[in-house]
Formats: C-alpha cells, sequence, structure tokens
C-alpha cells in the first residue's frame, strides 16, 4: 500500500495556479492571506505554499490560533481575517458554501492531476491555490516489478479521486483509495489484512503515521520522511529509492 505524495510522487510541489474568487482580493492578497496562515503547517501542502511565499518575497503576516485537523486543513486568525485553509470537505464541514464556480475551478484542476488548498473566511470560499507535484520516474518499473512477484498494490491517499486516478494511471496501479483522513488510511489496511493479506505500507507524513503504524510491515522514506513517519515505521529508505521496494520484499 502506498502514500502518494513525497512516496510515488517527489513530494516537490509547486504553486502553478492562484485563483481568486472575491473581487477585493488579487492572486497576491489570496496568496499573503493563505501563506500566513500555512506559516505554521506541518503538511506538504501548506509547507509549500509558505515556502512559495517566501521565495516570491510576498509579505507574510502574523497568524494566531493556529489550529490543524489532521488530513483536512488548519484554523488561523490572520490580522482580522478568519481564515480556514484546506480540502473540500474540510470547508463544507465548517459550513462554507461551494458554488459552481469554485467547483468548476476544482474540476479543472483536478483532471490536470494537481493538489488543491481552497481559502475561506465568513462562511465564504475566497480562492484556491493548486500545487502540481511529479511521479518518481521508477514508480512504474517498480509497481510492475511487484506485480510480476505476484504483489498486489494499492494506493491509499488523502486526495480526491481525479488526481489519485491520475498518479495511480501513470504508476500502473489499479486499486485506488481516495480522500481518505488519516483514520480511514488505517481502516483500509485493517480491511486488507482480513482478507488474510500481509499488508505492507509505504509512506513519509505524519499523515501516514498510524497506517505504518498498523501495517504488517512497514517502510518509510527516510530522507524526506517527517520525524513521525520515520519512528512510526520497521524500515527506512535512506536515499527515498522506491526502486528497492522490489528487493526489499525479496530481502
Amino acid at each position: 500500500a502506498f502514500d502518494k505524495t513525497g512516496t510515488l510522487t517527489y513530494g516537490r510541489l509547486d504553486v502553478s495556479d492562484i485563483i481568486s474568487f472575491d473581487e477585493a482580493i488579487d492572486g497576491a492578497d489570496l496568496l499573503s492571506l493563505a501563506a500566513s496562515a500555512e506559516a505554521r503547517s506541518e503538511h506538504p501542502l501548506g509547507k509549500a505554499i509558505a515556502a512559495y511565499a517566501k521565495a516570491k518575497e510576498v509579505p507574510l503576516m502574523e497568524s494566531n490560533g493556529f489550529k490543524m485537523t489532521a488530513g483536512r486543513g488548519i484554523f488561523a486568525e490572520v490580522g482580522s481575517h478568519r481564515l480556514l485553509c484546506g480540502n473540500e470537505k474540510f470547508l463544507r464541514e465548517n459550513g462554507v458554501l461551494i458554488d459552481n464556480k469554485v467547483q468548476s475551478a476544482l474540476e479543472r484542476i483536478r483532471t490536470q492531476g494537481k493538489a488543491s488548498v481552497l481559502t475561506a473566511e465568513n462562511q465564504k470560499c475566497i480562492g484556491v491555490i493548486a500545487l502540481s507535484d511529479v511521479l518518481r520516474p521508477e514508480a512504474k518499473d517498480m509497481v510492475s516489478r511487484l506485480s510480476d512477484m505476484h504483489t498486489r498494490t494499492v494506493l491509499l491517499t488523502g486526495d480526491n479521486r481525479k488526481t489519485a486516478d491520475y498518479f495511480a494511471q501513470q504508476a500502473g496501479i489499479s486499486e485506488v483509495r481516495a480522500d481518505l483522513l488519516p483514520e480511514e488510511k488505517v481502516q483500509s489496511i485493517e480491511k486488507l489484512q482480513a482478507e488474510n493479506h500481509r499488508v505492507c505500507m509505504i509512506g513519509d507524513g505524519v499523515n501516514d503515521a498510524p497506517a505504518l503504524k498498523t501495517a504488517d510491515v512497514s517502510v518509510a522514506m527516510g530522507s524526506m520522511g517527517s520525524d513521525i513517519a520515520i519512528d512510526a515505521a520497521e524500515i527506512a529508505l535512506m536515499s527515498d529509492d522506491i526502486s528497492k521496494i522490489p528487493y526489499l520484499k525479496r530481502l
């Protein structure tokens, strides 16, 4: 079972689109607000937005009341703005209306295999920031070799279905479980174990730690993985070379 971001992909996320849905807020303002809110985030998407803003020398504001909901998003007060940044499910759970204009932008972003972070204020979605990632070139051959070894491969990701399908197709993985919260990754592994499978989970992030602990064998990406993931796993790939996974299976 593979995580996507930072495992099958490089996890070197770069901002590709900044779309404002509020006439009073331009792209630079949206980036400044979102990056200020995400400055303390541990999630790869939040960290990438903050890093991009710093690289572009976009001024960041002090944030207060930071609160993270694992696998969903964050809340932060930036100046007079009370902001939510996260996925569509997170915003809906907090009473934010996702109208046709927002939905249309999200669909376009997802079909391009990009991740997205929505920003909302006062129950209104004010913008979306899209981020692009790149599949590791060795991923497809690695999955093919595992298949030759009669090993079933599954993608377990918090990403939405369209983005997950885009990368799974590139990697040659036919079984995809998307839109998963950390506890739902755990449930997916437990279901596989209930089918008498021995499960190896491969991941890199804070959100992967519970799944790594639940799997029969766990592998963390050693050089870019979070400390929590590395501590939770039994094996660390120190070079982040996933082409070694079939060798690891034989070993």
